[in-house]
């Protein structure tokens, strides 16, 4: 009996044999494509074959025998230091230290990248011919101390006389472009063309809204706000404002940082440096001893600057809300300017700055 089972065990496993070399080791290596298709996803089997940014691997193309190795993992993440977004660049700009000896009005910011070309004429100032509703007592050094007085203007002066305003005393006029992000005074575009015309210094002021970023804010003022020669410097005007939507009180080192970006960004815009308008309470906050190269316009009804913000320099002070004047209907901000005639003609004669980018 042992000896008969050799041939019968013999026979079996060539049996075996012959149906194992119906599919075989080389063909599994040569890898049948599957007809099934899924909408899930598991990794596959072998590694996914790199497509080329801007192109796209074609459905069913079939690929080239690869080796059966385990999968890579793809990574998604940025190779190198992510950029950020442009709108939120900080970039410090150095400007001339503050004149020991003169007025802020005659700080002229260090730009070696731009190159100023001066341009023609003088505008004739006209003297203060403005009234209060509720006039003030400045003591000393009071606003007719002054030479150089203006305004400041929004949609609640209605339709202006920009002629008449400027014979009353309207030298210059602050015009309130925009504020936040999304925001265009409606009476902006008229009454930026209408100053101009009347011969009246002009310039744009944005109102800085706490709930945006800073970038969309200064990407929005520089869409609404044309780059004119004749224009004086952009204005950041920066107050906690009770009647906003948006509440929050940052702290000073993140209001420091918000108005940098805005700054930095509209002063490669328009080659000037912003000018920064503010109130009492929120420049005890944040702005005291801060950004002593940038020029100031500080709002004092009651007082005179140097008692209401000991030891700041100031461009600008508006020292009334009630003003009363032909030309316009109801009340007006007043304001004057920190300096002589010469030293106004001087600091807002028109120019042309040429970016070199």
């Amino acid at each position: 009996m042992r000896f008969m089972a050799v041939p019968a065990l013999l026979v079996t496993c060539l049996a075996l044999a012959g149906c194992a070399s119906a599919s075989g080791p080389d063909e599994l290596v040569a890898g049948v494509a599957t007809q099934e298709k899924t909408g899930s996803v598991d990794l596959p089997t072998a590694p996914v074959p790199s497509v080329g940014v801007g192109k796209t691997a074609r459905i069913g193309t079939p690929q080239a025998p690869q080796q059966q190795t385990l999968p890579q993992q793809q990574d998604i993440t940025w190779n190198g230091a992510m950029p950020a977004p442009q709108a939120f660049v900080r970039e410090t700009t150095v400007g001339m230290p503050l004149p020991a000896e003169r007025p802020v009005a005659m700080l002229v910011p260090d730009q070696p990248a731009l190159e100023t070309v001066p341009r023609r004429g003088r505008l004739q100032i006209y003297s203060r011919q403005f009234r209060d509703a509720k006039p003030i007592n400045f003591g000393r050094v009071s606003p007719r101390s002054y030479p150089v007085h203006g305004v400041d203007v929004s949609r609640w002066q209605g339709d202006i006389d920009w002629a008449k305003l400027r014979t009353q005393g309207a030298n210059f006029a602050y015009i309130k472009a925009t504020d936040g992000g999304d925001h265009l005074d409606p009476m902006f575009r008229t009454n930026w063309r209408r100053a101009k015309e009347a011969g009246i210094r002009r310039g744009a002021y944005h109102f800085f809204y706490w709930c945006r970023t800073a970038g969309e804010q200064a990407d929005w003022f520089i869409r609404n706000v044309p780059r004119d020669p004749d224009a004086l410097p952009p204005v950041i005007d920066v107050e906690w404002n009770g009647e906003s939507s948006c509440k929050a009180k940052l702290s000073r080192a993140r209001v420091l940082e918000k108005m940098q970006v805005f700054m930095d960004k509209l002063e490669r815009y328009y080659g000037q440096r912003p000018i920064i308008y503010t109130a009492p309470d929120f420049y005890e906050d944040n702005l005291s001893g801060e950004l002593l190269n940038y020029p100031f316009w500080l709002r004092a009804v009651a007082q005179h600057p140097s008692k209401v913000y000991p030891g700041r320099r100031w461009l600008f002070w508006q020292y009334s809300g009630s003003g009363l004047s032909h030309g316009v209907a109801g009340k007006i901000d007043l304001n004057v300017f920190h300096g002589s005639e010469e030293q106004w003609h001087n600091w807002a004669s028109p120019r042309t700055t040429i970016a070199q980018n």
